[in-house]
């Protein structure tokens, strides 16, 4: 495979690049592609340009960031804002998704695949952005996969745990509702992982099957979409009425969330994901510097979808709020 190799430039002065070929025999059939071969930035985002450069030898070490579609586009966004000087992979599952209706062992099975395939691209950090992932697999990951692996350094995270440390910061009332996909609101991952940290609040869940379907068929602001948003938003209302406080759980959710705002309760807290887990990251970095020093820092993205590249790179500005250029993931 011919590679092109590129050179970052800031303020005219770096002079750095960083393959991530990995050796064929950990790549478990999979072709590892140059991480930095097409990738695209945003100035406002992250003040880098490209431009052609020579291979050095050091390899790179970027975060990974997975989602079974789009929707961790959302989290990438606030995380990519929130530390733009780290290199980052994301990989989209699209020809697999969506997983909110597949099993346990299903999505497990999945995400685990997934995660290997970071780990063959040098990623030591991957992010989880999706719910369904992070309540059907990340324990077992974390568990039972991770210790099996050579590199005990390796380290995977989800999107539950960070919300659930935060949530009752924001309710008066003690009661809080979760809007997400059926499979985590069968995993009952959020009232297990929230009662942790604050045993006092009283946990509501309402799935909403049909948002994640109307999200990416780009149909969420049809009045077809907007029956389906209604209705379950009054069916977790109807749980409790002093419900004050209300959780996107799903990555893919902030796209409806003006919609959302405008049916609930005046004075309702809607809460997404993004900003929460950045933060999150942010501070898990500060407290582990065995992983935050061997994350690479050149400002560098890559994105890999398992299906279509071209419809990827026409949805993900919708959720990620640029262009961006994908490469197609046989898994």
């Amino acid at each position: 495979m011919n590679s092109c190799w590129i050179q970052l430039v800031k303020v005219n002065v770096i002079k750095q690049t960083f393959p991530i070929f990995t050796e064929p025999h950990l790549n478990h059939g999979i072709s590892a592609m140059p991480f930095i071969h097409v990738s695209l930035f945003s100035k406002s985002l992250s003040g880098f340009r490209l431009a052609a450069g020579k291979k050095l030898t050091m390899i790179a070490t970027p975060i990974g960031i997975f989602d079974s579609g789009y929707g961790g586009l959302t989290v990438f966004k606030e995380i990519a804002a929130r530390l733009p000087q780290y290199d980052y992979i994301y990989l989209g599952d699209n020809a697999r998704a969506p997983y909110g209706t597949r099993s346990f062992e299903t999505v497990y099975q999945y995400t685990w695949q997934c995660v290997q395939w970071f780990f063959t691209q040098g990623c030591p950090l991957v992010i989880l952005a999706c719910n369904t992932a992070s309540a059907k697999a990340l324990r077992t990951i974390q568990q039972i996969d991770l210790p099996k692996i050579n590199d005990p350094t390796k380290r995977v995270l989800g999107v539950i745990r960070p919300t659930a440390e935060i949530i009752g910061q924001y309710t008066h009332t003690k009661k809080v509702g979760i809007l997400a996909t059926s499979g985590t609101v069968q995993s009952d991952s959020y009232p297990i992982e929230i009662a942790k940290f604050y045993p006092e609040l009283e946990v509501y869940q309402q799935a909403c099957p049909m948002w994640v379907p109307l999200i990416e068929n780009n149909e969420h602001n049809s009045s077809g979409a907007k029956y389906f948003i209604e209705k379950n938003i009054e069916q977790l209302m109807a749980q409790s009425a002093n419900t004050d406080t209300v959780l996107l759980a799903c990555t893919h959710y902030p796209l409806l969330k003006n919609i959302i705002a405008t049916l609930l309760p005046a004075n309702t807290v809607l809460l997404s994901q993004g900003e929460i887990v950045a933060n999150s990251l942010v501070d898990y970095l500060d407290r582990h510097a065995e992983i935050k020093t061997r994350l690479s820092k050149n400002g560098l993205m890559k994105f890999y979808t398992t299906d279509d590249p071209n419809d990827f790179d026409n949805h993900a500005p919708n959720f990620f709020g640029q262009k961006i250029k994908s490469e197609q993931l046989n898994l």
